[in-house]
């Protein structure tokens, strides 16, 4: 399952506590982000080994910014707190490329 992050605490709280953590940064005006949402959801459930979250940019700025996103859809991958992958763009295989090297 995907949760909707709120805020920069509960974001923070989350990639502080979870091993690996994959986000989707998107925004709901955004036609490829859409596409991609479904593929995203079902990831959250072949890869259980990782937290996924949504973090919709124009809701909590602030996240977005700190992280430096400046295009939707962005996918980041963290590990131990740490940046480790991006992806940028709604391409499915790409993502997934992404998320097995750390979630498999």
């Amino acid at each position: 399952m995907v949760h909707q992050i709120t805020s920069e605490e509960e974001f923070n709280e989350i990639i502080k506590s979870n091993e690996i953590v994959i986000v989707d940064f998107f925004a709901t005006w955004c036609g490829p982000c859409k596409m991609i949402a479904p593929k995203f959801e079902n990831f959250s459930s072949t890869y259980t080994k990782a937290k996924f979250i949504k973090v919709d940019v124009d809701e909590v700025p602030a996240v977005a910014e700190k992280v430096g996103v400046t295009a939707m859809p962005t996918f980041v991958v963290f590990k131990g707190g740490q940046e480790a992958e991006r992806i940028v763009g709604a391409n499915p295989s790409k993502l997934e490329d992404g998320i097995k090297k750390f979630a498999a």
